[in-house]
């Protein structure tokens, strides 16, 4: 099928819809490629660009209201001041933002595109590419968002387990426990799970377990310091 020829030779493939893989996984971003000759405002759109826009191909016109009007409502100012720079200097340009299908599905969006010149110095067409990121930033949001329980399931386990250690040491209940690692990690300006790992280091290495009990003393004075001075400072 031939392209879009502009002073360069061809640049975009205007047929069928144009799917781009995400390095980040393995689902593929539908991508769309246009055309605009500024005279008019005449469109060319492939057909990506009629998917990412709830259409068929046929089921209706491009126009630059049509494609306004899917512009997310916050974004659509921003987006329409771009256009404008473009049409008047020409040259690259990028832009993320959101659009709303006709089914009323919001898409995450990169547009880029060329701003053409003629031999006079003036703007005459724009060429570009429209990719749709949502699933690809969706699958990163739900990555971030398992590590972050992950991350906080592993830290409650590892202040569980320091805590287990202090009470059978010291003899004492969970709270207490807690209160005393608190104390520490107060005391010393260190992070909780930062002491709470260094006692489970201790007591699961049999290097360093005879140290174990050194380490529960210190921090059981630690927390006594700093009872005894809030206590001064009540």
């Amino acid at each position: 099928m031939p392209g879009i020829r502009t002073g360069g030779g061809f640049v975009a493939e205007l047929s069928g819809p144009y799917i781009y893989s995400s390095a980040l996984g393995d689902d593929q971003c539908v991508a769309g490629t246009y055309h605009v000759e500024l005279d008019g405002w005449k469109f060319e759109w492939s057909d990506g660009m009629f998917q990412l826009h709830g259409y068929e191909r046929g089921e209706v016109v491009p126009t630059l209201e049509l494609l306004f009007s899917h512009k997310h409502p916050e974004d659509r100012a921003r987006c329409q001041d771009i256009v404008e720079q473009v049409c008047r200097t020409g040259g690259y340009f990028c832009m993320y933002h959101r659009i709303i299908d006709s089914r009323g599905r919001t898409r995450r969006v990169l547009t880029s595109g060329d701003g053409i010149m003629d031999a006079t110095g003036k703007v005459v067409a724009i060429d570009g590419v429209m990719v749709d990121l949502t699933s690809t930033l969706r699958r990163e949001t739900e990555e971030t968002a398992r590590e972050a329980v992950a991350g906080a399931t592993s830290t409650r386990s590892v202040i569980d387990q320091a805590r287990g250690i202090l009470m059978g040491q010291l003899k004492m209940n969970s709270d207490d426990a807690f209160q005393v690692l608190v104390s520490t990690s107060s005391h010393r300006n260190v992070k909780l799970v930062v002491v709470a790992a260094e006692l489970v280091k201790l007591a699961n290495s049999a290097g360093t377990h005879r140290y174990l009990n050194d380490a529960v003393a210190a921090i059981a004075q630690d927390s006594r310091m700093v009872e005894s001075g809030r206590r001064r400072a009540g």
